[in-house]
């Protein structure tokens, strides 16, 4: 018997993507100017980043990332536990806790992590966690590192939640989803998932990754705009890196769970904690967040804009309230293309294929935010029209 080479195995599997069209390829992005990216020497409007907001550059966001770098440094130093929290990060977790209206928050250095540290500190081997099927990879592993039985069920579908709940009464459950879908845009039904969960005695877990500062009021996201509070969601993920333009993330809930998880969770333990200087940018901006209604209602109003403008090109948008504006392409080759096509007009949009995406709903994941003008949207609009003339795609599907 003959030990097989890994080599030769990533190299079929290299080729293998490649003959799918499936190969990924990290772009360089050398300048920044508000929604302007110079990329590999040339300047494209992004419309695929997650700055939802525009505050990843504001001024009050940098001023205080650096200032609070001059005082305290550049490093965490050490976890949490040891010697690295600092005065800086307790401030953070308690303006997001009281944004939240929630008891607690916890820091983490990413939403991976996060979620990993949830379902590894709550499920054990003879639990389970129940998820919708289009839920963020972060969750799915989260829940198979956890040891537990992970059960899916179809996208959105509130009755197959509670079958794969009810199949198993005799195991603590956690009922995790998205609040809003990462590469759909769409928002979970939360109330019915919280009435669910409320009667299954199974604790409901919400990844609010990207409904933080752009839903509900104040920003308080899809838990928020649900109108559910920590009874129903008693923990949830929010993210520091997409609408509030910073780096990592929190859960934030239950004193008493918030508490488990600070003296039990792996991945908040056994790492180091983030720099106090990333602490102060990220709470600038939940504070500007807060207080700046206008930029959600600038992002509403561009999102109303960009869907009736596709409506009446005939675009495949899949229906999304959110910043997140899926367009249907199907096939990889033909989102590569379009893709390609977007950037030779000066626009920067994500081709996004399988497996991040089922397989034959290969897209454009076209991201909208506060910083976009009109004339951006418009010029972007009259370009994907060109774009799917080429490809075969107005009027393939309708948009909502």
């Amino acid at each position: 018997m003959v030990r097989p080479r890994l080599e030769e195995r990533i190299a079929a599997q290299r080729m293998q993507r490649e003959a799918l069209s499936r190969r990924r390829v990290r772009r360089t992005v050398t300048r920044r100017d508000g929604v302007g990216a110079e990329v590999d020497g040339r300047w494209l409007v992004d419309f695929c980043g997650n700055d939802y907001l525009g505050l990843a550059q504001h001024f009050v966001v940098v001023d205080a990332l650096q200032d609070a770098a001059a005082r305290h440094g550049s490093g965490g130093i050490a976890s949490h536990l040891v010697s690295g929290h600092h005065a800086v990060h307790a401030a953070l977790e308690r303006e997001l806790a009281d944004w939240l209206q929630v008891p607690a928050a916890l820091l983490f250095g990413s939403g991976f992590m996060a979620n990993v540290a949830v379902l590894q500190s709550l499920l054990g081997d003879d639990d389970v966690c129940v998820q919708d099927r289009l839920n963020h990879a972060s969750l799915v592993d989260a829940a198979r590192l956890a040891g537990c039985r992970l059960r899916r069920y179809p996208h959105g579908d509130v009755e197959g939640a509670i079958r794969q709940l009810r199949a198993l009464p005799e195991s603590a459950a956690v009922l995790a989803t998205d609040g809003v879908f990462s590469m759909d845009g769409d928002i979970a039904p939360l109330r019915e998932l919280a009435l669910l969960a409320r009667a299954q005695h199974a604790l409901l877990y919400v990844d609010d990754a990207h409904g933080a500062g752009v839903l509900g009021p104040e920003g308080r996201g899809s838990v928020a705009a649900a109108g559910l509070d920590v009874a129903q969601v008693p923990l949830r993920l929010v993210t520091l890196g997409k609408a509030l333009g910073s780096h990592g993330a929190a859960v934030c809930g239950s004193a008493d769970l918030v508490q488990h998880l600070a003296e039990t969770a792996r991945p908040y333990i056994y790492t180091t904690a983030m720099p106090p200087a990333q602490a102060a940018a990220a709470l600038a901006a939940v504070q500007l967040a807060r207080r700046e209604q206008w930029r959600r209602d600038k992002l509403q109003e561009s999102i109303a804009h960009f869907r009736a403008g596709a409506r009446q090109r005939g675009l495949p948008l899949l229906p999304s309230e959110t910043p997140i504006q899926p367009l249907l392409c199907g096939d990889d080759r033909a989102a590569l293309a379009m893709s390609r096509a977007l950037e030779e007009r000066g626009f920067w949009v994500a081709a996004i294929r399988p497996p991040t995406v089922p397989e034959g709903r290969a897209r454009l994941r076209i991201t909208l935010g506060a910083g976009h003008e009109r004339m951006q949207i418009d010029a972007l609009l009259q370009a994907l029209e060109d774009a799917a003339e080429q490809a075969g795609l107005r009027g393939a599907a309708a948009t909502a």
